[in-house]
């Protein structure tokens, strides 16, 4: 591209962190491309628009709606960032005032989460079942969402509640014994977590799987890949960048910015095998097949 060239303007959904706040801001920029970003408040409300008709250039989108999206065939490409994850062990609780509930007692209780689909729902499912056991067939799965892909079905195990309803009323009413929330954990009295000391198993899970959960990654269309790739390039770049600004005020603490192949293959595949064992995918997906649609585009770059 010449330096008199404009850049080619995409359009962006990303939500604001600290290694994107300087993509956002316009203090990070690449002479390729201008993200021209769209307010998405939350930002789990850009998935469903872009994995269902791909509104967005550039996207940020829970993994759990990308692996659908890729197993359903929808154009789009995954970036090899990650750039939200968390640990999840605090995210299911319990109305304490209504009595005391632990994992073990599980089995046969009505759990609430937003969408069976919700990635926050699959690691804390994933969890409970490799870790402690939860038999998770037995538990009925109350939500209170479809999915974002219009084309998945709901396990039987799974159903929807009334509509209108929501999960914390439902909690502090008894209507149901648990509920995961993420971004959205309330504070308040009686509502507690259901795993004791979370952050401390939260902590030995880490040392066992050596990532944190991934929350959230990067998409871009299938379009933007096959006729821009030195435009897709930009943008991984500018990502890139945005983790090196922060790296310096995360330095000793668990990385939960993974990016690049080497370091998503592990943690990927992990969650390919936690999304099929909860019936979440239509089909069986590799990393390879995954890897492959931004291989040639990256290549070396996103070792």
């Amino acid at each position: 591209m010449s330096l008199s060239a404009q850049p080619l303007r995409l359009k962006t959904a990303l939500k604001t962190y600290p290694h994107t706040r300087m993509l956002k801001s316009g203090e990070l920029t690449d002479p390729a491309v201008e993200l021209i970003f769209e307010d998405v408040e939350p930002i789990h409300r850009a998935f469903a628009p872009m994995a269902r008709r791909q509104v967005y250039d550039v996207s940020e989108m829970a993994i759990v709606t990308y692996l659908q999206a890729k197993a359903y065939g929808k154009p789009l490409v995954l970036l090899p960032t990650v750039v939200a994850a968390r640990f999840q062990q605090g995210c299911i609780i319990h109305n304490a005032q209504r009595g005391k509930l632990d994992v073990g007692s599980l089995a046969c209780k009505k759990v609430g989460v937003r969408a069976y689909s919700q990635t926050t729902g699959m690691w804390v499912r994933a969890i409970l079942a490799q870790t402690y056991g939860v038999p998770l067939e037995q538990i009925e799965w109350v939500t209170i969402e479809g999915a974002h892909l219009e084309e998945y079905r709901e396990p039987p195990f799974a159903h929807r509640a009334e509509a209108g309803k929501q999960l914390l009323p439902m909690l502090r009413a008894g209507e149901i014994d648990a509920a995961i929330l993420g971004n959205d954990l309330p504070d308040e009295p009686g509502l507690e977590p259901l795993i004791d000391n979370a952050a401390a198993a939260d902590r030995e899970w880490y040392a066992q799987h050596r990532y944190v959960p991934i929350n959230h990654v990067v998409v871009v269309t299938k379009e933007l890949a096959d006729t821009q790739p030195q435009a897709v390039h930009a943008v991984y770049d500018l990502l890139c960048r945005g983790k090196a600004a922060v790296a310096a005020e995360n330095a000793g603490k668990p990385d939960k910015l993974l990016f690049g192949y080497d370091a998503l293959r592990g943690p990927l595949e992990e969650t390919l095998a936690y999304c099929e064992q909860q019936q979440l995918l239509p089909r069986k997906l590799s990393v390879d097949e995954i890897f492959a649609d931004s291989l040639d585009i990256l290549g070396d770059a996103a070792r």
